[in-house]
This record gives C-alpha cells, structure tokens and sequence, in this order.
C-alpha cells in the first residue's frame, strides 16, 4: 500500500440473525394467588368497559372481595406495583393477568356430555372473548349425537380420542353422568390431555402431572343453605338442638 493512501473498504460478511424468543420464567406463583387471578380479572375487565382506565389498589380490592394488601402482593409476583398516588393502569394490567393466565393464546376446549349443562356450556358467549375456542362436543346419546349446539355438530363418544388429536384440544370439560366421568378421564389423559374440568359428581382419580378443577353446584349450594340455617336461627346450631339420631 503506498504511503497516505487509504486502506480498502471490504464489505461486511452477512451475518446470521437469530431471533430469540423470549421464554416465559417460573416466577413461583402461589397457587391461592393464582385462584385470585381470575377475580381480579373479572373486576378489571368490568372497569374497562365502564372508561375506568386507572384505578387504585383498595378499589380494585373492593371489587374483587379481598383486601388490598393481600391483592398488592398478588400483583407483585407479577412485577406489577402500580404507580404512587395514581395506582395502577386498567388495560396494562389487564394484559399481565391474562398473560399470566394464559388467555393470551387460543385453547382449543372439548365438551363431552352434551346434556343441559353441557348445552349450556357450549352456548356461553363469554368463553371466546377469554381466549377459549370450543372444538368440539361429544355424546354417546345416539339421540343427540348429531344436533347442532352454538354452530358444531354433536360426535359420538367414539371420536373423542380422534376430535383431541385433529383439533389440538387443551382442555376437556367432563359434564357426563358419575358412572361415565372416570373412564371418559383415562380415555383423555391417555390422548395426551393433562387439563380438565370435572362437572361429574365424582372425584376423578388422575396421575401426577394431571390438572382437575372440579365444579359441584350441589355442594355450593349446600354450603349456602349453611349459611341461611345460619341466619335464620341466630348462630351456630348447638349440640343441645342436634336431632335425634345426629351422632358425631
């Protein structure tokens, strides 16, 4: 090279871009704290539709029924700590949660027993809007099999291993009678489905790694009538007013 000249520019090689993904970290979120996550939710999402777009912690502990310190620890595993003397963003905690919950992908859902309840199921408007797709609908009613609830075909019983497979199912919704829950569970789990919830009057034996919430309306409405004897009769039922043949 001679002497002041300027040495030659040599292009850059082209490089290969890897996008990373971000992958989301355990963040040891209780499990009570994760069963107040929904009901958080619901109160924020009620507040949005009425233009709330900021709102304070004991407001928002107002509407979900828990008190505020409890529900500003619940947040901060979220690493959401709202903003002194203006409280916290409605939409962007909206987001969190329903990131945290999952609600922000589509789950594919699959009823089996397509009875009242499961009609009922099948025709409620608000799961699509929380990130829930019914998939599927499934009956071993002959005399059902076949109808059309909300937009899809009832299939028989039969397919479900099938419908869970072609659909991507995620989570099945159990709404048979008692003496069919248990196999419908074990013909679930071993299409590979680890999330269900249980409308049976059964407790459902599962594996580790298997996720019930089971839903009784019975047993909710007899903890009520609890409470309204309760009521009614000024306090605690005491031993001395048991009935007769009442043994504990």
């Amino acid at each position: 090279m001679r002497p002041g000249a300027q040495p030659a520019v040599r292009p850059l090689e082209p490089r290969q871009v890897i996008r990373r993904i971000p992958q989301p970290r355990d963040r040891g979120i209780p499990d009570a704290t994760v069963a107040r996550l929904p009901l958080y939710l619901r109160a924020l999402n009620g507040m949005a539709e009425r233009g709330t777009a900021t709102v304070s912690s004991e407001d928002l502990a107002v509407a979900a029924g828990v008190n505020s310190a409890k529900l500003r620890k619940d947040l901060s595993h979220l690493g959401s700590y709202g903003t002194r003397g203006v409280g916290y963003d409605v939409q962007y905690l909206i987001y969190q949660i329903s990131r945290e919950l999952g609600l922000t992908q589509d789950w594919a859902v699959a009823i089996v027993g397509v009875g009242n309840l499961g009609r009922a199921l099948a025709n409620y408007g608000g799961f699509a809007s929380r990130g829930f797709r019914i998939a599927g609908l499934l009956d071993a009613d002959p005399h059902v099999v076949g109808d059309r609830i909300a937009g899809l075909v009832v299939e028989h019983a039969d397919e479900l291993e099938s419908v869970i497979k072609k659909r991507g199912v995620s989570i099945v919704v159990i709404a048979t009678p008692a003496t069919a829950a248990q196999q419908v569970c074990d013909r679930v789990i071993a299409a590979g489905v680890t999330s269900i919830l249980n409308f049976a009057p059964v407790v459902l034996a599962v594996p580790d790694g298997v996720d019930v919430r089971k839903v009784d309306l019975s047993i909710e409405l007899q903890i009520l009538a609890f409470h309204e004897q309760r009521k009614a009769n000024g306090g605690p039922i005491m031993a001395e007013e048991w009935p007769d043949g009442v043994v504990m």
